[in-house]
């Protein structure tokens, strides 16, 4: 997802930059992993018939498009041991950005014995509704049928038509995801007990919304992130808008800063900076990774600069550190992604989520106004958002309350130096809604491949997880009578 986190929309003139400094909702830090790796011949590639609209009976409700979904049958015990079904839900972006670096199911599918199940999300990828992309994206009245409700149906229809074709019937299937894909995987099991046994929702931010949380609490986290490592980055940081605006608004400002920075094309004003150094700190602490942890290596750059180097000069020694070697830094030319088109009409829609700076992090105040947003996505797509819609589809408000005697068999894990984790269930709703944290954990770690280099707190991690759902299955193969032994 996520999620940049920064997603960095189009910036608009109705509203300032800072509107669309939107974290990541993504398993993945996109801009940095290795993502063209080719897959193995294990996936298989499918198409399933897909409806349009799930909720209406209109004519057009009843249009079809072809779904892509991949599977994995090299672990499987077969359908004559109702062997499991591990399916992932895929999120904002084409399902090829995960296959190779989320790896919970592949790591974990012999000793499940699982099929691995991987489903497209809708408007994403090679999934899209009307024939083209084109087509799909028009307006709002093709968009109107871009939102998770209609993908978590999607996802339904998907794993009953799999079932069925090979004949799974008692396979038991266990949804996971990342990021907004961990939101839809939690709710999924909340909204379709009958199809998934339990989920793994890794990293969801399913608080976030309808003022649950505190505005500011994503960047607070990510302040604490610098902080913990240096104060003198931290303070280095802090201090920096200021003297970028400074620096700005002299007759040669921009060309200063430009050359500082060594940006692949002249600056046009300070905001194109300020946005890539926003964007950098926001996805280095999000996805502060072992062994690299990036913000390690902006703090150690900043701090090591050399002497007598300014705070300008400080902040590019962390820029060249993170992004390594290149020609040139800041390529404002890049196209927008899938991920930019679409996430920009899922927040115009339902996903709104009200992120906030605050006095009190290294960035600069800026506050979530809901009437300007509002105005900038009715003047894009000529319809309001609905900010209150999650809350109340799927719930949010109270939710140990209300969920403690209904749901069951959800996994919600988060590290907490990943700043969606402030908007996380961290704790346990009942003895069947189960949170596990990591004091050093980071976005979606805990499902991304398994690594030789792992520091042991997360190989215990994904143990845990393990171990969890195996006593979901045990259960559930008492109760069907079989002999399948997990």
């Amino acid at each position: 997802m996520m999620l940049l986190p920064c997603l960095l929309l189009i910036l608009s003139a109705c509203v300032s930059a800072t509107q669309y400094r939107i974290p990541r909702l993504s398993p993945t830090d996109r801009d940095s992993e290795a993502l063209s790796s080719p897959l193995s011949d294990d996936f298989k590639t499918f198409y399933y018939n897909q409806t349009l609209d799930h909720f209406n009976y209109r004519p057009e409700s009843y249009m079809t498009f072809a779904h892509r979904y991949i599977i994995n049958f090299k672990y499987w015990g077969g359908a004559n041991s109702s062997a499991p079904i591990l399916a992932y839900l895929g999120a904002e972006g084409p399902l090829d950005n995960d296959l190779n670096v989320v790896g919970f199911s592949t790591d974990n599918a012999a000793q499940f014995g699982a099929l691995l199940v991987y489903i497209e999300h809708r408007y994403y990828g090679k999934s899209i509704p009307f024939g083209s992309r084109e087509v799909a994206l028009k307006n709002a009245s093709t968009l109107g049928y871009f939102n998770s409700a209609q993908a978590i149906a999607d996802y339904a229809d998907v794993l009953i038509h799999v079932k069925k074709e090979l004949h799974a019937k008692d396979s038991p299937v266990i949804v996971l995801g990342g990021s907004y894909g961990g939101m839809l995987a939690a709710w999924f099991r909340l909204k379709y007990p009958h199809v998934a046994l339990g989920a793994l929702a890794s990293s969801a931010p399913i608080l976030y919304f309808d003022n649950i949380t505190p505005h500011d609490a994503y960047y607070s986290i990510a302040t604490k992130d610098f902080r913990d490592v240096s104060e003198s980055c931290y303070e280095t940081i802090r201090d920096s808008w200021s003297k970028i605006e400074t620096i700005a608004s002299k007759p040669d400002g921009l060309s200063i800063l430009s050359k500082e920075f060594k940006s692949c094309s002249p600056l046009k004003n300070s905001a194109q900076l300020e946005d890539f150094l926003w964007s950098m700190y926001t996805v280095a602490a999000q996805y502060d990774h072992p062994p690299r942890y990036p913000v390690t290596i902006i703090c150690d750059a900043i701090d090591g600069a050399s002497s007598g180097s300014g705070i300008v000069e400080r902040i590019a020694a962390g820029v060249f550190a993170y992004k390594g070697n290149l020609s040139c830094y800041m390529n404002q030319a890049r196209d927008e992604t899938e991920t930019d088109v679409g996430w920009r009409w899922q927040r115009c829609s339902e996903m709104v989520m009200p992120l906030s700076t605050g006095n009190d992090t290294m960035f600069p105040a800026y506050n979530f106004e809901l009437g300007s947003f509002i105005d900038y996505c009715n003047e894009l797509y000529g319809v309001s958002p609905r900010p209150h819609w999650v809350t109340t589809y799927y719930g949010g408000h109270d939710i140990k309350l209300i969920l403690k005697r209904f749901g069951s068999n959800v996994i919600f894990s988060n590290g907490l130096r990943d700043p969606y984790s402030s908007c996380g269930v961290l704790h346990n709703l009942s003895d069947r809604l189960l949170a596990l944290h990591t004091p050093n954990g980071s976005h979606c770690l805990d499902i991304l491949r398994a690594n030789e280099t792992d520091p042991q707190w997360l190989v215990e991690q994904r143990e845990t997880e393990v171990n969890i759902i195996k006593g979901w299955m045990s259960k559930y193969y008492a109760d069907l009578g079989s002999p399948n032994n997990i």
